[in-house]
């Protein structure tokens, strides 16, 4: 049986440990990430918290609906054991029936097939292989982009997140990211500093671009890379995902991309010899159901 359990009734021990030891387990889902980037959760129970779903929510015009929260690409139901069909249909059942407006975007465990459902991708790198095997399947291109010398450039691993967020703030973006999401990100950096990392980097004492991501047992995750023009034109984006690369290379772990709509940051990712993992959007409108 299925419960709805209210974000003031919810066991966070018990609710997290569920998230960190299922196999789809992602770093959005944990509590104190909601608590950051939503004013409520709820969440979708079966059992002992042996499977969850956690629901951000939110009410306009006296209409309450899910939706997914800036700096979250996934949710969906996370469970200590084997995740069905069956179950995937039964939790997105009882969302349906509860919220007329849903905008949810289910993780990659989810097996199914709707009418409802969007197909969206991801891009994954794993970094257990030593890093010199990780480079050689690299497209031309990045391979000879990180024989370059990089050695004008100042990495701070533990940045400044003012410094970032005021940048950030200022840069051109092909999106639009409102005042609030960047509100957001501050709480993210400032509250998770054990899972959340600012790196910023300088040539000659200007600041030229910048990375926050994140870090859980099992993956890191590329949430908002920051790169000027200048930046760009001297493949900084490049020579910082190789940092990551070898900070991290040789480990059971993976680097997650956060995939891309955009054909020439998807075609980057992949240049890594990144792969492509499908997760899935779930939308509702009043009257549709699963």
């Amino acid at each position: 049986m299925i419960r709805y359990v209210p974000y003031h009734e919810i066991d966070r021990t018990k609710y997290d440990y569920c998230i960190s030891h299922s196999k789809a387990c992602r770093i959005y889902a944990l509590s104190w990430y909601l608590d950051c980037v939503t004013d409520r959760w709820d969440v979708l129970i079966k059992g002992d918290y042996d499977s969850v779903m956690p629901l951000p929510r939110k009410t306009k015009y006296g209409i309450h609906y899910v939706y997914t929260p800036s700096w979250v690409q996934q949710l969906g139901l996370f469970s200590l054991d084997k995740i069905t069909e069956k179950t995937q249909y039964e939790f997105l059942k009882c969302i349906s029936k509860k919220f007329l407006w849903i905008d949810y975007h289910l993780n990659s465990a989810y097996e199914g097939a709707s009418g409802s459902l969007m197909i969206k991708n991801n891009y994954l790198l794993s970094l257990e292989q030593g890093l010199e095997k990780i480079q050689a399947k690299y497209n031309k291109n990045r391979k000879r982009i990180s024989k370059r010398s990089f050695d004008g450039l100042v990495l701070d691993k533990n940045g400044d997140i003012h410094l970032f967020i005021e940048n950030y703030k200022n840069q051109d973006k092909p999106y639009t990211i409102s005042e609030e999401a960047i509100d957001l990100l501050k709480c993210l950096c400032i509250k998770g500093k054990e899972h959340v990392h600012v790196w910023n980097v300088f040539q000659d004492n200007e600041f030229l671009a910048g990375l926050v991501w994140l870090e859980d047992a099992h993956r890191i995750t590329y949430l908002a890379p920051l790169a000027n023009e200048r930046a760009k034109q001297l493949h900084i984006p490049t020579y910082l995902i190789n940092e990551l690369i070898n900070d991290f290379q040789g480990q059971k772990m993976i680097l997650d991309f956060e995939g891309s709509m955009l054909t020439g940051v998807e075609n980057f990712y992949q240049s890594f010899g990144a792969y492509a993992e499908s997760y899935y959007y779930f939308k509702k409108r009043f009257t549709h159901h699963v």
